[in-house]
């Protein structure tokens, strides 16, 4: 009986292109909309390192202005910290890895005939690349003894390894960084952690970093961070090292605490530093230390505000509103043919078969509409793709990267929307199957 059925909903289609392709049109235009909406907010309010969230932890200490909080909005700690503090911190041997890091700029050259350029730069300690699980395409990170006294070597992302040497294994090679020689030990592999969660500053959604140098270089060099620096009292800092002897806040600091008692006792040990400073005058504030894992920490700072989530409501306010003009149409339609389907109920047609007669007929178009909302997302991404790429001129990996289809994302929309298509088809189906058949016999 399919198959009789889904025949006569295509002679239907054909007896009324004009009203069946108003009901396509809104039920992709629906579906579309939410598909985009989803995919988006799916990829910003998405955890990149969810296997591993309740492991890393950011390290965060209130040494703020007594007198107001770091944000007037918000009484959480500073989500940077000095750098005398995350030295004194980073001698701890309870965290099974920890690092210290901040985002600096740098100047590429000596390759070749490829001209000097800019790269944003990450200053980290050894351990980033296997504590937050970054892929290498060749090569690897360096290891601790790299980082003090710092040896000039460098880790390059797969992007800046294509503009500098082709594309192919650089390990071992020689560039020169803010006028001094590296070597290249390693090259990322596709690496886009979106958000990126390890450093919040200067937006969620930008591209992880193009190279990646150890951490003595900071102080060897005088880098300072690019991206957030900020201090509050009347210190005198008229030279980097008063610089990194202040209270100003630059260093970010990530530990990895694998279960509930190395927490514990590093919680432990956060408090008996605070405690020791507070002693001796630093702290001002009532004491705040926190190890906050990788989702409070996006929730915390969020990461995705209440404008995405009200998109997300918008999206599909508008898929019940297509709904909605789609259920008037199909009644309208299916009144239309009410004559057809009296004499079928006159020759023996139950309503049960009218009404699964209809309901095929109502599923063939939310797989129509669903097909062709599909292409439409797909166009409306790619959009959102170009627009992203003219606006902020970002390399592979940022923004653009939240344009991509999402699997999971497109899978529920397509469910949720078909099986809110079908339910809209219900009252139509069962109500040209309550029509009496003498009514349109007569009128013949």
């Amino acid at each position: 009986m399919f198959g009789y059925y889904l025949r006569l909903a295509l002679r239907s289609f054909r007896r009324n292109p004009g009203i069946t392709s108003l009901m396509v049109l809104a039920i992709a235009l629906g579906i579309a909309v939410c598909i985009m909406t989803l995919t988006v907010y799916h990829a910003m309010s998405g955890n990149p390192i969810w296997w591993k969230s309740d492991q890393l932890y950011a390290v965060t200490m209130d040494n703020w202005d007594p007198k107001q909080p770091y944000r007037e909005e918000s009484t959480l700690p500073p989500p940077e910290m000095t750098y005398k503090d995350t030295q004194a911190l980073f001698r701890s041997d309870i965290p099974q890895r920890k690092v210290m890091m901040y985002s600096s700029a740098g100047v590429v050259s000596g390759v070749g005939n490829v001209p000097p350029a800019h790269v944003s730069t990450r200053v980290t300690t050894a351990d980033f690349f296997t504590m937050f699980e970054v892929p290498f395409l060749y090569g690897n990170g360096w290891s601790a003894r790299a980082d003090e006294p710092a040896q000039p070597v460098i880790v390059l992302s797969r992007e800046e390894n294509e503009k500098l040497f082709g594309g192919g294994n650089s390990v071992g090679r020689t560039l020169r960084w803010n006028d001094h020689e590296f070597r290249v030990v390693g090259v990322l592999g596709d690496w886009f952690p979106m958000p990126r969660y390890y450093d919040l500053n200067g937006g969620a959604f930008r591209p992880s970093e193009s190279a990646f140098i150890p951490y003595g270089w900071g102080r060897e060099l005088e880098l300072l961070n690019d991206e957030e620096s900020d201090c509050w009292g009347p210190e005198k800092i008229d030279s980097f090292q008063d610089f990194i002897g202040s209270d100003c806040v630059w260093i970010q600091m990530w530990v990895e605490l694998p279960d509930r008692s190395s927490r514990a006792r590093m919680q432990s040990f956060l408090d008996g530093y605070w405690a020791t400073q507070h002693r001796a005058g630093r702290f001002p504030r009532p004491r705040d230390n926190r190890l906050t894992n990788v989702a409070d920490w996006l929730r915390d700072n969020k990461v995705v505000d209440n404008d995405n989530r009200m998109l997300v409501v918008l999206a599909f306010a508008f898929l019940a509103v297509c709904l909605i003009n789609t259920v008037g149409l199909l009644l309208a339609k299916f009144l239309n043919g009410a004559t057809i389907t009296g004499v079928r109920r006159a020759l023996g047609a139950s309503r049960r078969h009218i009404f699964m007669q209809h309901l095929v007929e109502v599923g063939a178009l939310s797989v129509v509409g669903a097909a062709l909302g599909l292409v439409l997302a797909a166009a409306g991404l790619a959009a959102v793709h170009h627009l992203y790429a003219a606006a902020h001129q970002l390399r592979r990996g940022g923004y653009q990267e939240l344009t991509h289809f999402d699997s999971i994302g497109v899978l529920w929309a397509l469910v949720l929307a078909l099986t809110a298509t079908l339910a809209a088809g219900l009252y139509p189906a069962w109500r040209v199957g309550r029509l009496p058949p003498a009514l349109y016999l007569k009128s013949q």
